[in-house]
């Protein structure tokens, strides 16, 4: 508690002082003939050092008696406390019941497909019209998760990303309340999945065309993107101006969402064929799956593929664009540039893969040998690995801080307790950057490293596991890059530890629930999905005796 109390008795100085300076910086703007000088403002003796020495005194203190004077260890050790928003609650039983109920529909629906396919040799949901459709939702609610559980995971380990990305304390949400919401849709998700399924199977009455199914959750995908608008309005505020690019100087949190779009580039493509599906009408469609492929004659069209491929380029335009405009303000060519040119080569390995389908096909029309094509795929294939790896070694110098040798390979006052974490996710960053690479080449490009259809799904998720574990170091190198220089001329960019302060705002008082409303809630969705469920197993058992 003396440890936690002198930090945040250290983080009101600070923040005080960087606001100060913020004021002193503007008012010598305005009037430079009655310019201030920050001595006179903060003379020596009243710049913290005392309180923050107190700080690394505890610090070694408890180093020596509990972790064998491992400073990194015991640093790690005492920012991590539990009762900050970690105990056990209401919202938690709530929480843990419908993970529950998830987990029964998902077994539920594997099971359904699984038995369907041997017993029937009825296609799974792969070979479904409507797949593409809860594939990109799918991705979405993926991508939700994970934003959950980097916030967890920032909240845990003291990574201020509330300060860091400039977020409105008032209307960010907390961990739990972000997998809250994210078991809700994913409960909607599943539900709908299942009747999809079951209607285009025929193993439940059908009394529309299940095409519907897809198309409700997408109207409730898309309302859970923009309501509630309070919380909503700041992310597509920051998407606005990340599609604008460079007009607007990026911030760290927009430079950060373009990261992220760059790694949702296969939910991107789904959402284009979901854009087709719903407005041509083809989800009013009967489901069949000998024809699946055949009816949708936009997908096969020139200006369909062309789209495909701007949607593959787009999210690396933007962060090329980004680079330049941080250029252009900063006039630094280092890290700016050789961060434009990792996206430049990105989008080589983009256009080749657009253009590689138009050279094979000349040389069939032609009847040419198309050992001359060898030398093609020779070059497009050295790019690939060259921007793989020119993006791995960025992702561990640049974005994360590591690689130093005087720190075994990683760097210095690391914010995670165990240097496994760091080396496993640098592997594990090797492997899963030639995944995202892939993810870039357009579809039905003939590459011979091009992923089947059905894959598609499982490199969706891996890429968006390697974005989360990547923003896990990416956020903490920002936050000790901005700390790093504490004590020098004209430093404002200070970032304070990630405590609750233990008051009770008026904001999470009314975001508090009580227990018996949530025992209210668990037993209403409880009582649903048995109905549900019941009404199922009844229709599909008539079903059944009407065949006999």
């Amino acid at each position: 508690d003396l440890h936690r109390q002198t930090i945040l008795l250290f983080n009101f100085f600070m923040m005080t002082r960087s606001a100060l300076l913020r004021l002193l910086k503007r008012f010598n703007a305005i009037l430079p003939k009655q310019k201030w000088d920050e001595q006179e403002v903060f003379p020596e003796r009243y710049d913290g050092r005392k309180t923050k020495n107190l700080i690394d005194r505890i610090v070694k203190i408890y180093a020596k008696w509990f972790c064998d004077n491992d400073i990194r260890e015991a640093t790690a050790q005492m920012h991590t406390k539990k009762g900050d928003d970690l105990e056990l609650d209401w919202s938690q039983f709530r929480l843990g019941h419908q993970l529950g109920i998830c987990l029964t529909l998902t077994v539920w629906l594997a099971f359904d497909c699984l038995w369907s396919l041997w017993t029937q040799g009825i296609a799974t949901l792969a070979g479904r019209s409507a797949f593409p459709v809860f594939r990109g939702c799918f991705g979405l609610l993926v991508w939700h998760w994970c934003w959950g559980v980097s916030a967890y995971v920032w909240r845990r380990y003291r990574i201020n990303y509330i300060y860091l990305f400039d977020f409105n304390p008032k209307t960010v949400l907390y961990p739990h309340a972000i997998f809250n919401a994210c078991v809700d849709e994913t409960m909607v998700f599943l539900v709908t999945l299942l009747l999809y399924y079951k209607s285009s199977t025929h193993t439940m009455p059908v009394w529309f065309a299940p095409g519907i199914y897809p198309a409700l959750l997408v109207l409730y995908m898309l309302s859970r993107l923009i309501f509630p608008l309070k919380q909503r309005r700041p992310l597509w505020t920051a998407i606005m101006k990340v599609w604008t690019a460079p007009l607007f100087s990026p911030t760290f949190f927009e430079t950060y969402v373009a990261d992220v779009f760059t790694s949702l580039v296969k939910v991107l493509l789904d959402l284009l064929w979901t854009v087709c599906f719903i407005f041509s009408g083809d989800f009013l469609l009967p489901d069949q799956v000998d024809t699946a492929e055949d009816r949708h004659g936009w997908q096969h069209a020139k200006w369909y593929k062309n789209i495909e491929v701007i949607i593959c380029l787009f999210p690396l335009y933007i962060r090329l664009m980004q680079c330049l405009r941080k250029f252009y303000d900063s006039h630094e060519r280092v890290p700016h540039l050789p961060n434009a040119f990792k996206y430049t080569m990105s989008q080589v390995v983009t256009l080749f893969g657009k253009f590689y389908p138009v050279l094979r096909l000349s040389c069939s029309k032609n009847s040419v040998s198309c050992g001359h094509m060898s030398a093609f795929q020779v070059t497009w294939l050295e790019i690939f690995i060259f921007s793989s790896m020119y993006s791995w070694v960025w992702d561990v110098k640049m974005d994360w801080g590591l690689g130093k040798k005087d720190y075994n390979w990683l760097g210095p006052r690391l914010m995670f307790p165990s240097t496994l974490h760091y080396y496993g996710v640098i592997v594990a960053d090797l492997f899963l950057r030639f995944m995202w690479m892939q993810s870039l080449v357009p579809p039905s490009s003939g590459a011979h490293f091009e992923l089947p259809a059905y894959l598609t799904a499982v490199s969706m998720v891996l890429e968006l596991i390697r974005r989360t574990l990547w923003s896990f170091f990416r956020l903490e190198n920002e936050h000790r890059t901005r700390t790093q220089h504490y004590g020098e001329k004209d430093d404002i960019d200070f970032v304070p530890f990630h405590f609750t302060t233990g008051h009770n705002h008026k904001y999470q008082q009314n975001n508090k629930r009580s227990g018996r409303t949530v025992l209210v809630e668990v037993l209403a969705v409880g009582i649903s999905v048995l109905v549900l469920c019941s009404v199922v197993v009844i229709i599909a058992q008539k079903a059944s005796a009407q065949e006999f």
